[in-house]
Formats: structure tokens, C-alpha cells, sequence
């Protein structure tokens, strides 16, 4: 029988195939299709923007978890735009049995997380209907903060502002649906909206932001976006692990945020040559930008989180200092090496460089990945 913690590293790895699921719209800057793992990074971000308008009852720690969750079916189900035709009950029946089988890979904590999905699938809680109603318009918002918009994307928003899914799902947010419509109408948006959206709008070029890791499937570089998404998902798997007394829904909301300076301030490889004191004074540049765009007081909730993570002295966040180190460690076992080859690493300097990091939040998680790493570097002669 697998271990636990191998059952765990199989369901994260195969989440990995959620960045190659491509979605109907496509990023602010016209340059490609969005995928269905940074989208799920987005709407988890927007919920975290717009958690005041938010119906009484709502729980945003598990709304945040249905955002990370909400799409893995479409590993095996696929993407189904909602202005193209299609059978919903063969989709119904196909995003089923992918619940079954990924979630299943988790013989202790899947039933769990399965039913996570279905209650976001069904739209029963007012959770779960905060959740639909930002996951269905933050597509909207991308497509309105587009340069240029696009006028066949722009005519499918309309209708469904009008009378489509989006508007059904957003009655439980009618204030961010009647601004969403104003905004569509190049009609006025109250201050605050306008800065929460402009944000959102923002950020999404954090995924053009390439990193040094690969795909497990090695077929292309990660984008920063997908990795916030991948190891927010990992802190939610992995939380068990964590020292007692870590939050794992504040480690959640900081892996969602923390490398959102990324935009601004590029991304550094840990194996890679950086000043370090010009990079901090980047990304703090890049900080005061970037959530400057938001309103004050969210700007400032974000700002602690980010700065807490940066530090790294708290158990949060050295919790999810751990958690954003070891996910390139097993995307490298499972694609041949990355960035490992790609920088000539050396065990000793993988052990120095990361593992000490991995090791000081979660200790069980290294003891873990350390010996599938040694075994990697010995048949490779990298000692």
C-alpha cells in the first residue's frame, strides 16, 4: 500500500496537468489562451479582494479552498465554454468521474475534498455561491481589462451580464454585478470597485512571469501565476504535516499573494547568480506599486501578509516558506531533472540552498523528498 505522504505527492503531481488545460478566454494582453490552473489562482485572489461583498454566512477559507479545487476535473473532463454547445450531462457525468478519480488518489483526505467540489458544483451554501459568482465573473473582468478588448468576447460577456450564467450566479453579489455591468457600459464605477478591478486587472500579468521550473511533463517553463495556484493547493494537502498551531488558511492567503512582485521585480531561481539587496529593493518597489492599486485597507491586509511571508518568522510563514520550496523540488524529480540541470546543482548545493528551507517548516516533508533526491543525484553523478 502507498505511504500517505507518496499518495499525496501522486495527487499533487498529477494537479500539475491543470496548466495544460487551456480555457476559452485569453490573458489581458491578448497574447494567449488563459489555462485553467492560473484561472483558478485569479478567482482565488479575487475572492480575497472582493470578501466584503460577500453575502452574510460565507466562509472565505473555504471558498478559497473550493477556488484551489473547482477546476481539477477538468484534467480528464476538459474546458467547456459556456457560449459553445454541449451535452450538460455528458459534462456533468465526465467532471464526475474525474472527481472520483483524482480525488480518489487520496485514499484518507479525498472524500473530503470531493465533497468540497460537489458543494461548489451545486451552489447549496452561500460559500459555494460567493465561490460560483466570482469564478464567473472574474472571467468578465479580464475580458473588460483587455488591451485591446476583444468585440466576439466582449459580445459573449454582454449577454451573459444580461440574462446568461454570470448574471444568475452573480445575483448573490448584485453590487459587483451591477458595477461589472457599468464597467461593460463605460458607465461610472464607485472609486473603490474601480480600484479593486483595476488591481485585478494588474496582476494578471503575473502570468507572463516565467520561472526557472517546468511543467512535470517538462514541456514548457512555469508561469507564476500557476505556481501561487499549485502551491497554494500543495499548503492545503500538505497542512497536516505543519507544526501545531500554523494556520494553514492564512498559509493559503499568503501563497496566493506572495509572488505577485513577480510582475515588477522578474523572478530570481533560487539556483541561479542575484543581488540580493537589489532584488529585496525591488520587489518592495514592486510592493508598494502593486497593492498601492487597491484600497487602502485591503492594500494594507495584503501588504502584512506579504511582508510576514518575506520574513519568515512567524510559524505561518515559515510554514509556507517550506511549502514554496519543496514544489520545484518535485516537479525536478519528475521531469529529469529542470532547473537542477539546467544550473549544474550539486546535492550538496540542492541540501544548502533548499532543503534547509523545506526543513524548517516541515521537517517530515524533507526527511521525505530529501532521500527521493539523493537517489536522483547518485544515478545522475551530481553528488
Amino acid at each position: 500500500m502507498t505511504d500517505p505522504l507518496s499518495a499525496k505527492f501522486t495527487f499533487l503531481n498529477e494537479a500539475d496537468r491543470l496548466k495544460s488545460v487551456e480555457r476559452a478566454n485569453w490573458l489581458t494582453n491578448r497574447s494567449r489562451p488563459e489555462n485553467a490552473a492560473e484561472h483558478s489562482w485569479h478567482v482565488a485572489l479575487a475572492m480575497m479582494v472582493m470578501a466584503e461583498h460577500a453575502e452574510p454566512g460565507v466562509d472565505l477559507d473555504s471558498a478559497l479552498r473550493m477556488a484551489l479545487l473547482h477546476d481539477l476535473v477538468e484534467i480528464d473532463a476538459g474546458d467547456h465554454p459556456i457560449h459553445l454547445p454541449h451535452d450538460p450531462a455528458a459534462v456533468a457525468l465526465a467532471e464526475a468521474q474525474g472527481a472520483d478519480r483524482l480525488y480518489g488518489l487520496l485514499p484518507h483526505t479525498g472524500p473530503h475534498l470531493r465533497a468540497q467540489w460537489e458543494e461548489f458544483e451545486t451552489a447549496r451554501t452561500a460559500t459555494a455561491r460567493y465561490a460560483k459568482a466570482i469564478d464567473h465573473l472574474s472571467s468578465v473582468w479580464l475580458a473588460l481589462a483587455s488591451v485591446p478588448r476583444d468585440g466576439e468576447e466582449m459580445a459573449i460577456c454582454t449577454d451573459n451580464l444580461r440574462d446568461g450564467r454570470v448574471s444568475r450566479s452573480a445575483q448573490h453579489v448584485p453590487d459587483l454585478l451591477e458595477a461589472t455591468r457599468a464597467w461593460a457600459d463605460n458607465r461610472q464605477v464607485t472609486p473603490r470597485l474601480r480600484q479593486s478591478l483595476a488591481f485585478l486587472g494588474e496582476v494578471d500579468k503575473l502570468k507572463c512571469e516565467l520561472r526557472a521550473s517546468r511543467l512535470i511533463d517538462g514541456s514548457r517553463h512555469e508561469n507564476s501565476a500557476e505556481h501561487s495556484w499549485h502551491i497554494a493547493l500543495y499548503a492545503l494537502i500538505l497542512g497536516d504535516l505543519a507544526a501545531d498551531g500554523v494556520a494553514i488558511a492564512r498559509v493559503i492567503q499568503m501563497l496566493i499573494l506572495h509572488d505577485i512582485v513577480e510582475i515588477d521585480a522578474g523572478d530570481a531561481p533560487i539556483h541561479g547568480d542575484h543581488d540580493p539587496v537589489a532584488l529585496e529593493a525591488a520587489e518592495r518597489a514592486a510592493a508598494d506599486r502593486l497593492f498601492g492599486l487597491l484600497p487602502t485597507d485591503i492594500a494594507t491586509q495584503f501588504r502584512t501578509l506579504w511582508e510576514e511571508f518575506e520574513a519568515a518568522e512567524t510559524p505561518d510563514s515559515i510554514f509556507a516558506k517550506s511549502i514554496d520550496r519543496v514544489q520545484p523540488v518535485l516537479g525536478n524529480l519528475a521531469n529529469g531533472g529542470g532547473s537542477w540541470v539546467d544550473y549544474d546543482v550539486t546535492f550538496a548545493q540542492l541540501d544548502a540552498r533548499v532543503g534547509t528551507k523545506i526543513a524548517r517548516g516541515a521537517p517530515a516533508i524533507w526527511a521525505h523528498v530529501k532521500d527521493l533526491c539523493l537517489t536522483w543525484f547518485v544515478e545522475h553523478g551530481r553528488i
